[in-house]
C-alpha cells in the first residue's frame, strides 16, 4: 500500500477531502492485481471524484479513507490502519515479510481476515512521487542503509517474479500502450529497449518489492519504519534501489552512499523505465486523468 501515515492538516470539524487526481501523490499505494503499480486514493464508484469522509462518525475517532478500489481498501482510525484485502495471500506475505525483515516495520495489532490492523509509524514519508523531497541527504542515505540491511538478510522462502515473467508482462504492457495510442510509439520503444537491459540474471536477495519513496518513514534523519510488504520476496537488489529513487534521481547518490557499495546506475535507470512502462496502463484504466500528467510518464520522457 502507500503513505498510510501521512497526517493531513485541516481545521477541526471539517470533512476530510481526498482529491481524486493530483493529490493522490500524498497517498500512493500499490495497485491490487497489478505488480508494482502505483495506486492512488479514489472514490470507488468514480475514480475522478473526491472521497469525503466525516471528521467524526458516532463514537469513532476520525476515519479516513487512505485507499479504496475493488480489491483492496485501507482506512485510518486514529493511529490504527485497517487494511482490507480480497486476496489474503497478499496479507499473508505482508505479515510474514514484516516478521522476517531486519528493519523497522509497522506493529501488527491484530488480524481477522479480511482485515489486518497495523499501528502507525512515527515520522514522515521520505518523499512523494512527482513532488520534490524535503528530506535531507542524511535521511536518504539512512534509507539506503536500511535497504542494504534488508538485502543482507536471509532470503524469504518464497520466490519472486523471474526474468521470463517480467519480460512477458513488459511486452504486453508496451503493446497495449502503443495499440491504444496512450503513449507515442517511439517513447515506448526507446524505454522498452532500456528496460530490457534490467532483465538479466541476478543473485536474489530479500527485496521489499514496492519500495516507493512514500513507503519509507524517517524522523531526525533516521528510518523509523517501512510499510507495505505484500510484494516482499526474492528479487534483484537494484529493483528496490530503483523503486526508491524513481522520480528523485538527485538523491540516487545519497541512497547509494548509504547502501555502502558500488551499483550499476545504468541498470537502476533501466528499472525506472521498466517500472513506469508497467504502471501506466493500470493508471489509465482506473481513471487517473491524462497520462501526460503522470510522474511516470515524465520519467519515461526523461529517458530520451
Amino acid at each position: 500500500m502507500g503513505d498510510e501515515n501521512l497526517a493531513r492538516t485541516r481545521p477541526s470539524g471539517f470533512a476530510a477531502v481526498v482529491p481524486g487526481h493530483l493529490a493522490h501523490r500524498v497517498a500512493c499505494h500499490e495497485a491490487a492485481g497489478q505488480p508494482n503499480a502505483v495506486n492512488r486514493t479514489v472514490a470507488p464508484d468514480n475514480p475522478t471524484t473526491s472521497v469525503v469522509i466525516p471528521e467524526r462518525m458516532a463514537d469513532v475517532e476520525q476515519v479516513e479513507v487512505v485507499v479504496a478500489h475493488n480489491e483492496r481498501a485501507t482506512l485510518r482510525v486514529g493511529d490504527v490502519f485497517l487494511k482490507i484485502d480480497a486476496d489474503q495471500t497478499r496479507t499473508d506475505t505482508e505479515v510474514e515479510a514484516m516478521a522476517m525483515a531486519p528493519i523497522p516495520t509497522p506493529k501488527v495489532l491484530w488480524r481477522k481476515p479480511p482485515v489486518l490492523a497495523l499501528a502507525a509509524l512515527p515520522g514522515t514519508a521520505l518523499g512523494h512521487l512527482g513532488l520534490p523531497s524535503t528530506a535531507s541527504s542524511a535521511a536518504w542515505a539512512a534509507a539506503g542503509a536500511a535497504v542494504r540491511a534488508l538485502h543482507d538478510a536471509p532470503l524469504p522462502p518464497w520466490p519472486g517474479r523471474n526474468v521470463d515473467e517480467l519480460a512477458s508482462h513488459l511486452a504486453g504492457e508496451c503493446e497495449w500502450l502503443v495499440a491504444n495510442d496512450v503513449l507515442p510509439a517511439d517513447l515506448v520503444t526507446r524505454n522498452r529497449r532500456l528496460a530490457e537491459t534490467a532483465l538479466r540474471p541476478w543473485t536474489p536477495v530479500f527485496i521489499h518489492g514496492d519500495l516507493q519513496v512514500d513507503h519509507v518513514f524517517v524522523d531526525d534523519d533516521e528510518v523509523t519504519g517501512v510499510i507495505d510488504w505484500s510484494e516482499g520476496a526474492q528479487g534483484d537488489a537494484l529493483f528496490d534501489l530503483a523503486t526508491l529513487t524513481l522520480g528523485h534521481p538527485e538523491h540516487a547518490g545519497d541512497v547509494i552512499a548509504g547502501y555502502g557499495t558500488d551499483v550499476d546506475r545504468d541498470l537502476i535507470r533501466a528499472w525506472w523505465s521498466l517500472r513506469c512502462l508497467r504502471n501506466v496502463r493500470w493508471l489509465v484504466e482506473h481513471g487517473f486523468g491524462p497520462p501526460e500528467e503522470y510522474p511516470e510518464v515524465a520519467v519515461l520522457r526523461s529517458r530520451l
